[in-house]
């Protein structure tokens, strides 16, 4: 059996590269028995679809697999939309077995890129993952594919494209047979999402400022000091992927707008009180009450979990504004006139 979706982690480089959208992937293959082997431990279901190809087209796709096992051939560069895993799977069996007539597949109305990977990952319960994609993935992921373009990004559409699809002398799927099959997947966390994370937070902060002592005070400032330096390197990630990563997956992201760059130099003044300060939490508040507002319409669709970690940004600058405004500004006594 082979498999599009194989990637070398142990390059010390590996991770950056990832990073920067340089993703090498690679075509394995194992035997029947391995490969269930390994999707029984993981616990994952295997559905088998029997293809209607004459003898001819099936020596075709087996020598053209074969071919890409090769060593200088089975390596290509991974790009998260137009050749991925599925991409390369689903366009070697349908370059061997033409011609071919696929129908609609996608919903009314049609889905987007993200919206077919929230499908995806909520059925597994992975919620953070999810949280993960929608914050570093932008705009271009809220993007509706054509019929074609969503049968060849994800496994689930390439299999169900392949049901609708018709062939010379009838449908291409002949028989579909599950393999493996279990009454439950070892999905995330049900209860520890994301929202509720920053609801955590959110009460933490509270039951802080309910305790009138000089220590609260100081843990209150450390916490700002860490959400703020925590929101401003992820701004920081988020603007290197932007700007450097080689394909267009991260661009145009407007979660940079509460992940803000600009809070890892912002901290470094929080214990100094300058006056400019108070005006930058204000802005930081003004910020993310907007995207809150307009959270159901602006053109990127954020996590349902931002919105919590919005009030959390709101509260938590709107206080660092009051407290700077109200800070005691401490002036030199003036000299005694002469007489």
């Amino acid at each position: 059996l082979d498999n599009y979706g194989t990637f070398d982690d142990s390059d010390p480089l590996f991770y950056f590269h990832f990073t920067n959208g340089i993703m090498v992937y690679s075509l394995s293959a194992s035997t029947y028995a391995d490969f269930m082997l390994e999707y029984e431990y993981d616990h994952r279901a295997v559905v088998a679809q029997s293809l209607n190809l004459t003898c001819d087209q099936k020596k075709s796709l087996y020598e053209a697999l074969r071919q890409n096992t090769t060593e200088e051939n089975r390596f290509y560069n991974y790009q998260f939309y137009a050749d991925n895993c599925t991409t390369r799977a689903g366009k070697i069996i349908a370059s061997h077995s033409q011609p071919l007539q696929t129908g609609n597949i996608l919903p009314n109305p049609s889905p987007t890129y993200r919206r077919m990977i929230h499908i995806y990952l909520d059925r597994q319960r992975q919620y953070w993952p999810e949280f993960g994609i929608d914050m570093l993935l932008g705009a271009n992921l809220d993007q509706q594919p054509n019929n074609e373009q969503a049968m060849y990004f994800l496994p689930d559409y390439l299999m169900n494209g392949f049901d609708h699809t018709q062939t010379s002398t009838g449908p291409l799927v002949l028989k579909k047979e599950t393999l493996l099959k279990f009454p439950e997947t070892r999905a995330g966390s049900v209860w520890f999402t994301p929202a509720l994370f920053f609801c955590l937070i959110i009460v933490l902060s509270v039951l802080l400022m309910l305790k009138k002592k000089k220590t609260t005070r100081k843990a209150l400032q450390i916490f700002d000091i860490t959400l703020f330096t925590l929101l401003g390197l992820i701004g920081l990630i988020m603007l290197y992927v932007w700007i450097f990563r080689v394909d267009e997956v991260c661009r145009n992201n407007i979660n940079i707008f509460w992940a803000l760059p600009t809070h890892v130099a912002a901290v470094f003044f929080i214990k100094k009180n300058p006056v400019c300060l108070k005006y930058y939490f204000l802005i930081t508040a003004c910020l993310s009450a907007i995207l809150l507002i307009g959270f159901a319409w602006w053109p990127q669709q954020m996590n349902s979990a931002v919105r919590v970690l919005l009030l959390l940004i709101i509260f938590r600058s709107l206080l660092q504004f009051i407290k700077l405004k109200n800070a005691k500004i401490h002036f030199a006594p003036a000299a005694e006139p002469r007489i």
